[in-house]
């Protein structure tokens, strides 16, 4: 057996038996890429530790901290919570108006923060306590509100959009303007599931509010609606970059936090930045580790080897598209959305602009369908955090999920048809 093959199948097994073990998954990925490089013959400590600091030396990454520092801000400062009671105001005494709310609640935070965690996180905290006091049927409420909280990574600003970008060397901005119509697409999507969902829910209407609240619950959101403002109209007048835009949105949701609504004292400013610095953490150690497998991967020539078993697809490329897409699939109920990316983004994206498609709609598709995997089990990050926040047991949760999930899988089909849906408003923005 040639060397490659002896890596392919220590990435392959070492990375398979690591998790199973419930090995952290960037330690795990460290070891298969020390494996790696023992069996090529490149083993060096030094390059190995060379690897690490370079998966994190790069300023396009120093978005990630930003944008979960504005996410956690975001929700300790009551910005979160105004977006939340603005959509209630006018939607909430609709019938089922509260899984109506949580739609347009996750679309809008879903412009802001970026973070799939940190939205789902606040959705079920505020919302799943209400949709239980009015009898909404818990497993489908936890299954909206997990479904919501996946649209963070679509629209921007995007946190796994920054990390492909700089995994895989793909415009930043243009892949958030990538992610726009897809992500309005999302949230149609959950509307139309809900509404049919209705039908087999028996849930009484409620009485509208006066026009004089609806307004006074828009003009407490007034500064919330102004960040996504901001931030997509700096990136796209070339005011300032990605990587400075998540500054832009961790200062404004400070400023408006601790001076606008008054809801943050200085003493909390810590216990946010203590909790934004453990996910950056977690992320980053990530990042570090993915860089030495990737590299490995790079040595041993995989994506040369992948190439060569999709190569007759390369003439076909929604066929290759589609098949990549059910891989993808497969990855994202055993990977989570960040090691997807590092490991396969990579890999993947040579293969689809050597068949003709557009690296940007690709980046589109890769992180959209490890966005599904997000809620799909076993992994399911955010039916994780739903059934925590919610005290549910997993398995209700996934049941609820399943309608939703549904949706999602037929709108990547549709993109997979229609790549125009996604290509034509980027070169139309750009």
């Amino acid at each position: 057996m040639s060397p490659e093959a002896q890596a392919f199948v220590v990435f392959s097994l070492g990375m398979l038996v690591l998790m199973g073990v419930g090995m952290n998954m960037a330690l795990a990925l460290v070891l298969t890429g020390a494996g790696m490089a023992y069996v090529l013959g490149f083993w060096d400590t030094q390059l190995l530790a060379q690897n690490l600091v370079a998966g994190v030396d790069s300023f396009p990454l120093l978005a990630v901290p930003f944008f979960i520092l504005a996410g956690e801000l975001m929700n300790s400062g009551g910005i979160s919570r105004r977006i939340i009671d603005m959509a209630q105001a006018w939607v909430g005494h609709i019938r089922g108006g509260l899984g109506f709310v949580a739609i347009g609640a996750a679309v809008l935070m879903a412009s802001m923060s970026g973070s799939a965690l940190a939205d789902t996180a606040a959705l079920a905290t505020i919302l799943l306590p209400m949709m239980k006091k009015e009898g909404y049927p818990l497993a489908t409420s936890a299954g909206l509100l997990a479904s919501g909280g996946i649209i963070a990574p679509i629209i921007p600003p995007s946190m796994p959009f920054v990390i492909y970008g700089v995994t895989t060397n793909t415009s930043i901005s243009q892949l958030f303007l990538s992610g726009i119509v897809p992500g309005l697409i999302m949230g149609v999507g959950l509307l139309v599931a809900w509404k049919l969902l209705l039908r087999r829910i028996d849930l009484p209407a409620g009485e509208p509010l006066p026009m004089r609240e609806r307004l006074r619950a828009s003009a407490k959101a007034f500064w919330a609606l102004l960040m996504p403002l901001i931030i997509i109209g700096g990136m796209k007048s070339g005011v300032f970059t990605p990587t400075e835009a998540a500054v832009v949105a961790a200062f404004y949701a400070l400023v408006v936090s601790l001076f606008v609504h008054r809801e943050m004292k200085w003493a909390e400013i810590g216990p946010v930045l203590v909790r934004a610095a453990k996910t950056t953490a977690i992320v980053m150690f990530l990042c570090a580790g993915a860089q030495v497998a990737s590299y490995m991967i790079t040595l041993a020539d995989l994506p040369a080897v992948l190439s060569g078993w999709l190569g007759p697809l390369v003439n076909s490329p929604r066929l290759l598209m589609a098949v990549m897409m059910v891989v993808l699939v497969l990855i994202g109920t055993a990977l989570d959305l960040t090691p997807t990316i590092l490991i396969f983004g990579p890999v993947m994206l040579p293969i689809a602009v050597k068949a003709g498609i557009d690296p940007v709609y690709f980046g589109l598709m890769f992180v959209l369908n490890g966005a599904i995997g997000l809620i799909t089990p076993p992994v399911g990050t955010v039916l994780n955090v739903v059934a925590g926040v919610g005290r549910l047991p997993l398995h209700q949760v996934i049941k609820g999920v399943n309608p939703f999930l549904a949706v999602y899988v037929a709108i990547l089909a549709l993109f997979v048809l229609f790549p125009q849906i996604v290509i034509a408003p980027v070169v139309w923005m750009r």
